[in-house]
């Protein structure tokens, strides 16, 4: 199991126990424990996880690699950004054919953060159709024959313009859309809330000193006033 993990290039194992489900009250449990069964590997269906950052979707995904390690099947992790890196440059020395079966082979691909990049992509005006094309390569290579999951924060309809080819973007969503699971996280970034929670917590502990010295300053300063009154009624009894 340990080679198949270390084969699968999964950058962390993730585990399901430590997937909030009460936090993302609007996902389907159930729906979600079923995957983990691996019956759509068997099945050679796909899924996909859709919605937007941080909810949870490549957490999911890479508990459903690390699991299918576990039930014997090859698997391979990558973001959709490093497959696309490789494979352009596989055009460079002739050798895509060589590396699309890394990623057509396995009989579990986790493409992850579909989409991610896009902002980046748009700075570098890096749209290439032949992006577009290449993806077409392995989701066709594996449709209805190996079983793929996909994630994603971009709408279907913004695929065309991230890949730079809406035409043949068209017929990559048809086959992903047509043999998967399909399901949409529309819940609040757990890492937004984790963010709010430590400013939270760093906001009482930078008020814990600054209320300790002001009563700290009050104290002095009653200490002074006393201080002034005892010696003014000294000197007025003196006289």
């Amino acid at each position: 199991m340990e080679r198949r993990i270390r084969q699968s290039k999964l950058p962390e194992r993730k585990t399901l126990i430590e997937f909030d489900f009460d936090f993302q009250a609007g996902l389907d449990r159930n729906l979600v424990l079923e995957l983990f069964t691996m019956g759509f590997v068997t099945r050679r269906q796909g899924v996909i996880l859709a919605g937007n950052s941080g909810t949870g979707k490549s957490h999911i995904a890479k508990v459903l690699a690390l699991e299918g390690c576990k039930h014997g099947y090859r698997v391979r992790y990558t973001t959709a950004a490093d497959m696309l890196k490789a494979l352009f440059s596989s055009l460079a020395d002739d050798s895509l054919d060589q590396k699309l079966k890394q990623y057509v082979n396995p009989e579990l691909l986790v493409i992850d953060e579909l989409g991610f990049d896009r902002l980046e992509r748009e700075r570098e005006r890096r749209e290439d159709a032949r992006n577009a094309a290449l993806f077409f390569k392995v989701i066709d290579g594996r449709y209805t024959k190996r079983s793929t999951v996909l994630t994603t924060n971009i709408d279907f309809e913004q695929l065309g313009h991230y890949l730079g080819d809406p035409i043949v973007t068209t017929a990559i969503v048809d086959r992903m859309v047509h043999y998967s699971t399909v399901i949409n996280i529309q819940g609040p970034s757990w890492r937004l809330s984790e963010s709010k929670k430590l400013n939270q917590r760093a906001g009482k502990k930078e008020k814990t000193p600054k209320a300790a010295a002001k009563k700290v300053a009050a104290k002095k300063a009653a200490t002074k006033r006393t201080a002034t009154k005892k010696a003014a009624a000294k000197r007025s009894s003196q006289k």
